[in-house]
C-alpha cells in the first residue's frame, strides 16, 4: 500500500557541549553541539528522521533551508524504491533557484541532505531493514542508479562504478555474516579535545586502551608548546603501539602545516587531519608530498567533485564522509564508489551529534558492498550524547555494532527534542536564567 507524506516537521535542537568543552578544537574553541533536525510523517503513521549537524549559532539557518524543501515532500507518494530514493534526491538537488545558492554546496545542500536522509530512514523503515541492510540487498544497477554521475565521468563512469559494484557481490553475503559477528572498527576522539586539561587528556586516553581501542585522536592547532606538550603525554599515555592521529581542524596555511608537523614528528602521528582549507585541493596535495605523515580530511569538502579532485591530485591517503555535511545518502554513495576506484580507505568523520549513528550504515554497507575491504578502515568514534538516540551506535571492544533495527539510526527521542529545543527548551531557559543571574 502505498504511503503519502503528510507531515514536516523542523527543529532547532542544541545540546551545551560547550560548557564541558567537549568538541572543542582549534578552530571551533567552544561548539554547542546542534541538530537542525527534521521528521517526515506519512498518513499510516510511519516517520523518517533526519538532520544536519551544526555547532550552535546558524542551527535556526540551516532549519529554516530544511523547511524551504517542504512542497518537494509533502502531499507526495513517501519514497521505497531506490527509483523513488533516485529521484527525491535529483529534485532536491537540482531545483534551479535553490541550486543557485551552492551551488551543490553549503546550507542549502546540508538542507536536502537533512531531507534526503530522512526519506532514506522512512524507505528502510518500510522494508523492514537498517539502511546498510537496505543498501547492501540491492544490485549494482540499482545502486548505480542512485548516483548523480555529473562531473564525475572524468574519474569514474557509470561501467566502472558497475565494474566495482560486480566485484564485490560475490563475497557479499560472507562479510555480511563478519560484520554481525564482530562488527566494524572504530577509534575514538573522546580523550582529545582541546579544552581538556592534560591530565583529563591522560586519563581518558589510558581509558581507551583499557577498552580495546587501538587509535585516538588529538586536536592540534593551537600553541604549538602546547601540542607538543599534549602529544608526548599521550604518547607516554598509550605506549608505542597505538596509533594517535591529531586534527587541525584546518588551521594552518601549506607552510605552517609542515613546519608543525616536523616539530610532531617524534610522536610518529598516524595521519595529519584538515591540516588546510577544505577547498584546498593543491594546499593538500603539497602537505601530503612535502612529509611523511599520512593526510585525512573530508567532514568540510563540500560535495562530491570536491572529493573527485583530491583523489585525481593524490591529495588524500584517507577519504573522511561525513553523513551530514553533503546530500545524503546518495551522494556519500557517489564519494564511496570514487574512493574504492582510486583505492584510497574511508575513514569517516563521526564527531558530532547523531553522527555516529548515521555513518556506521555508510562504511557497513561499503565494506560489504563496494570495498569488501576493512585494511586501513576505522569509523570515528565520540563518547557524548548518544542517550539521546533511540537507536543509539553501540561500540563493544573498540568495534561498532551492526545496527538492526529498521532505518537510519536517526530518532531522536522525543523528551530529548523537548528538553533541547532552542531557544525556548528548559535546558535553553535554565542557561539563560543562570546567565542572567551571573551578569
Amino acid at each position: 500500500m502505498s504511503q503519502t507524506v503528510t507531515g514536516f516537521e523542523v527543529h532547532d535542537i542544541r545540546f551545551p557541549t560547550s560548557e564541558q568543552l567537549d568538541g572543542s578544537d582549534a578552530m571551533n574553541p567552544d561548539p554547542d553541539y546542534s541538530a537542525a533536525y527534521v521528521v517526515l510523517r506519512t498518513d499510516d503513521g510511519a516517520e523518517g528522521h533526519g538532520f544536519s549537524f551544526t555547532i550552535g549559532r546558524g542551527n535556526d539557518v540551516t532549519a529554516a533551508a530544511i523547511g524551504a524543501l517542504r512542497p518537494y515532500v509533502v502531499g507526495r507518494a513517501a519514497p521505497r524504491t531506490p527509483a523513488d530514493l533516485a529521484a527525491l534526491s535529483t529534485e532536491l538537488t537540482h531545483d534551479s533557484q535553490l541550486r543557485w545558492l551552492g551551488p551543490e554546496k553549503g546550507v542549502m545542500h546540508m538542507a536536502a541532505g537533512a531531507v534526503i536522509n530522512a526519506a532514506w530512514d522512512l524507505a528502510a523503515k518500510s522494508a523492514g531493514r537498517p539502511v546498510w541492510e537496505f543498501l547492501a540487498g540491492m544490485t549494482p544497477e540499482e545502486i548505480v542508479s542512485l548516483v548523480d554521475f555529473r562531473y564525475l565521468t572524468d574519474a569514474l563512469t557509470p561501467d566502472e562504478a558497475l565494474d566495482i559494484l560486480r566485484a564485490a557481490e560475490p563475497g557479499r553475503a560472507e562479510r555480511t555474516a563478519r560484520l554481525r559477528a564482530e562488527g566494524y572498527p572504530a577509534y575514538t576522539t573522546s580523550p582529545g579535545w582541546l579544552g581538556y586539561d592534560d591530565a583529563k587528556l591522560v586519563t581518558l586516553a589510558e581509558q581507551a586502551v583499557a577498552d580495546g581501542f587501538e587509535q585516538i585522536k588529538l586536536k592540534v592547532g593551537g600553541d604549538l608548546d602546547d601540542d607538543i606538550r599534549r602529544m608526548k603525554l599521550a604518547r607516554a599515555a598509550v605506549g608505542p603501539d597505538i596509533r594517535i592521529a591529531v586534527d587541525a581542524n584546518q588551521r594552518w596555511d601549506v607552510s605552517e602545516a609542515l613546519r608543525r608537523l616536523s616539530a610532531l614528528a617524534p610522536y610518529e602521528p598516524h595521519w595529519i587531519e584538515e591540516p588546510t582549507s577544505p577547498d584546498d585541493i593543491l594546499g593538500h596535495a603539497a602537505i601530503r608530498a612535502g612529509q611523511p605523515v599520512k593526510v585525512a580530511t573530508g567532514e568540510h569538502v563540500a560535495n562530491r567533485v570536491v572529493f573527485k579532485q583530491l583523489l585525481q591530485a593524490g591529495a588524500v591517503d584517507y577519504v573522511q564522509i561525513d553523513a551530514a555535511r553533503v546530500a545524503g545518502v546518495n551522494e556519500n554513495l557517489a564519494i564511496l564508489l570514487l574512493a574504492a576506484k582510486f583505492g584510497v580507505p574511508v575513514c569517516p568523520h563521526a564527531g558530532g551529534v547523531g553522527l555516529c549513528e548515521l555513518v556506521q550504515h555508510l562504511s557497513m554497507f561499503d565494506y560489504i558492498a563496494v570495498s569488501g575491504s576493512l585494511e586501513g578502515r576505522v569509523i570515528e568514534y565520540v563518547d557524548h550524547l548518544h542517550e539521546h538516540f533511540a537507536d543509539p551506535a553501540v561500540v563493544v571492544s573498540a568495534r561498532y555494532r551492526a545496527p538492526s533495527a529498521p532505518g537510519f539510526s536517526a530518532r531522536m527521542l522525543p523528551e530529548s527534542i523537548a528538553a533541547h529545543r532552542y531557544p525556548d527548551g528548559p535546558v535553553w531557559q535554565a542557561r539563560r536564567t543562570t546567565e542572567e543571574a551571573g551578569a
